[in-house]
């Protein structure tokens, strides 16, 4: 079998290009899958060809034309997939696990039994003992195992990320945290298939707000800042019309090192549609962006004029990150496009593995399973927290 990366691939400046695009196998055929399906498209490292859409046989082979799979590679089931993908010669060389929450262990660990490489959304699971099952199962195969933190993935971020190690914002002593949407104002927000999952405790386990965006609010704060999120004491609200989970967490939080913090986290916002935000302030400065302004990222040193970085070639970008470039300065780039990042470093991390080679240290910022599991425990931490009305700590994923 011919090598998938070229010699001399390490490049920080570049991604190379593949001897050939990887095969995509989709489990899951909601809304979700068509996003990261055009995305991993877009990355021009992978083609979608296989799927176990639906349960139903009907519905499987009418979402699989829709992705234009071979109506022979459309599953009824995800067993059945990776039972029939791991035995063709050309079999899928990664899948995207897009079900519910309370699917995901059972999906996850099909594929990774039978040898094939996994992205999975966030929340992990929805049991964290469950969470520190697939970290053991995922050294036990030495799979790739990545997981869709996705807002990890614009170029911005990983700016920021370069900044705050290179010591602009100096000592860290302070990390705040948002992510503000306002879908479930009207009374009949999650009555749509793919939200009502969101609501229903069986599917989307203790939380549903907290699960779905609160983790990523999590993950990013940690990402930016290099710092673990150790402690957090929660409070969980509805604050609109009923519900039977919480569409609202206030969270003071607590990194290692004693580094304070806070953490929101509401559907409730009315004018938030993709209210991410990350501020971390230290000795010398500061550092904020904001996802509805994605492409902007303000760093404040005390004393000195702000600075603000934009997504392009040139001006202080670090060469890591201008390799998630597509377009020049002043033409936007957005959520789809930091979806193709995050399925282009995925790309990279299946094609090292299956040429047997080690990955370049940083090379890449890949969300894994770990990090999916450090935000199962974040969930579990404030579930218990919002019980309790207590600081609790973190549990640390072995």
């Amino acid at each position: 079998m011919s090598s998938l990366l070229p010699a001399g691939f390490a490049d920080m400046a570049r991604f190379p290009a593949l001897s050939r695009r990887l095969r995509l196998g989709v489990v899951g055929g909601g809304r979700i899958a068509g996003t990261q399906a055009i995305a991993a498209r877009l990355s021009d490292h992978w083609d979608v060809v296989a799927g176990a859409l639906s349960s139903r046989p009907e519905d499987a082979r009418e979402r699989a034309a829709a992705f234009f799979i071979d109506p022979q590679r459309s599953y009824a089931s995800f067993e059945a997939m990776a039972h029939a993908e791991a035995a063709r010669d050309d079999g899928v060389d990664a899948v995207m696990i897009t079900t519910p929450n309370h699917l995901h262990f059972a999906a996850v660990e099909a594929f990774l039994k039978a040898g094939i490489p996994v992205l999975c959304d966030k929340p992990l699971t929805n049991e964290l003992d469950e969470a520190r099952g697939l970290v053991a199962l995922a050294e036990q195969t030495g799979e790739v195992f990545g997981v869709s933190y996705v807002m990890s993935c614009y170029p911005m971020v990983r700016q920021a990320q370069a900044l705050v190690r290179a010591g602009e914002v100096g000592v860290i002593n302070q990390i705040h945290v948002e992510f503000m949407q306002d879908w479930m104002v009207p009374e009949t927000a999650g009555q749509a298939p793919h939200e009502q999952w969101r609501l229903d405790p069986k599917r989307s386990g203790a939380t549903s707000t907290v699960g779905d965006i609160g983790t990523h609010a999590a993950h990013l704060a940690q990402f930016v800042s290099g710092l673990t999120l150790t402690d957090l004491r929660a409070d969980f609200h509805v604050c609109g019309h009923p519900k039977t989970l919480e569409d609202t967490a206030f969270m003071m939080t607590r990194y290692q090192g004693e580094v304070p913090g806070t953490l929101l986290a509401t559907r409730l916002a009315p004018g938030n549609r993709g209210g991410l935000r990350v501020r971390i302030f230290g000795s010398e400065g500061g550092i904020e962006w904001d996802m509805e302004n994605a492409e902007r990222l303000k760093l404040a040193r005390f004393g000195h004029p702000d600075q603000i970085f934009t997504r392009g070639q040139g001006h202080g970008i670090t060469a890591a990150v201008e390799r998630f470039t597509r377009t020049g300065r002043g033409f936007p780039e957005g959520l789809i496009e930091a979806w193709a990042n995050l399925y282009t470093e995925f790309a990279m991390a299946v094609a090292l593995r299956q040429d047997g080679l080690e990955r370049p240290q940083g090379w890449l910022g890949l969300p894994e399973v770990r990090d999916g599991a450090a935000g199962v425990a974040f969930v579990d931490a404030a579930v218990r927290s919002s019980v309790s009305g207590a600081w609790v700590e973190v549990e640390t994923v072995a």
